[in-house]
């Protein structure tokens, strides 16, 4: 499970780029309840979602040429510029370089040596998100790649992190990735090889995308249809894990609800 208390290579953020910043934050309103407050004045593009006060998300205007609207999952790291130069020397690429945010940390994205995209905090004064793992909120984080031992290789090189492989009932394998040293307990997220061609967001591209835990998946789902949001995949229940949904916001950012199942035991959601 995702908790607070973030260890190296565990998610510590989540935030989306969009092209309509009011617009999202109204679908995203009426889709979990989240309220969105602006950062001030010196940062009128980008501000903080909060579910009962305590935040989940952030939501920026979507400013890089070319970009497509989509979620950016960032991971804890002890140094960010260390990590900006060892995703380069592993044949990966510094989208952003390492910048300070006002103290609150130090964030760098990156590109994976595959494609994917991701980020990095080094926290300052604010450790990350405040509220995880509840109705609402991240619960996991999935990445869609072409060459699953590549990556597991890449991230374990840079994080750290320790992965285990099972074997879905449809077929294929999907591995889980816990943070380095913690037991399966903190198992945080998963990773699953596709096609390229199945990959139809990126082109072929891999890509990460977060897991959002409900209540109940059919009626989130028809929140998100109901306020112009799309479905790409389900809803449809998972063995051991829940009923979940693969669902594109009205800009195309793609995420995933889950109902957990109550014997779901930190198990993986991909389901290709």
């Amino acid at each position: 499970m995702i908790t607070t208390d973030f260890r190296p290579g565990s998610p510590s953020w989540i935030d989306l780029g969009a092209p309509d910043v009011a617009a999202t934050a109204g679908f995203y309103r009426a889709v979990f309840g989240w309220e969105f407050e602006t950062a001030g004045a010196d940062m009128a593009d980008y501000g903080i979602f909060k579910l009962d006060g305590r935040t989940v998300g952030g939501l920026g205007r979507l400013t890089e040429e070319g970009a497509r609207s989509a979620w950016m999952i960032y991971f804890n790291t002890p140094d960010a510029r260390a990590a900006a130069e060892a995703t380069e020397r592993a044949g990966g690429r510094v989208r952003v370089a390492p910048v300070d945010a006002d103290g609150e940390g130090m964030m760098a994205q990156l590109t994976d040596p595959l494609g994917g995209q991701f980020a990095v905090w080094q926290p300052g004064t604010s450790p990350g998100l405040e509220a995880v793992d509840a109705p609402g909120t991240l619960a996991w984080t999935e990445l869609y790649t072409t060459d699953a031992a590549a990556a597991k290789a890449f991230y374990g090189s840079l994080f750290g992190w320790q992965t285990s492989d099972m074997q879905l009932p449809g077929g294929g394998t999907y591995a889980l990735v816990t943070p380095a040293g913690c037991g399966e307990e903190r198992m945080q997220g998963g990773i699953m090889e596709l096609p390229g061609e199945h990959l139809t967001l990126t082109s072929g591209r891999p890509y990460w995308h977060p897991v959002f835990a409900v209540t109940d998946c059919d009626a989130t789902v028809d929140r998100v249809r109901g306020n112009g949001g799309g479905l790409q995949m389900g809803p449809e229940d998972a063995e051991g894990v829940g009923r979940l949904a693969i669902c594109l916001d009205p800009s195309g950012a793609d995420f995933v609800v889950l109902a957990p199942a109550s014997d779901a035991g930190g198990s993986g959601v991909g389901q290709g």
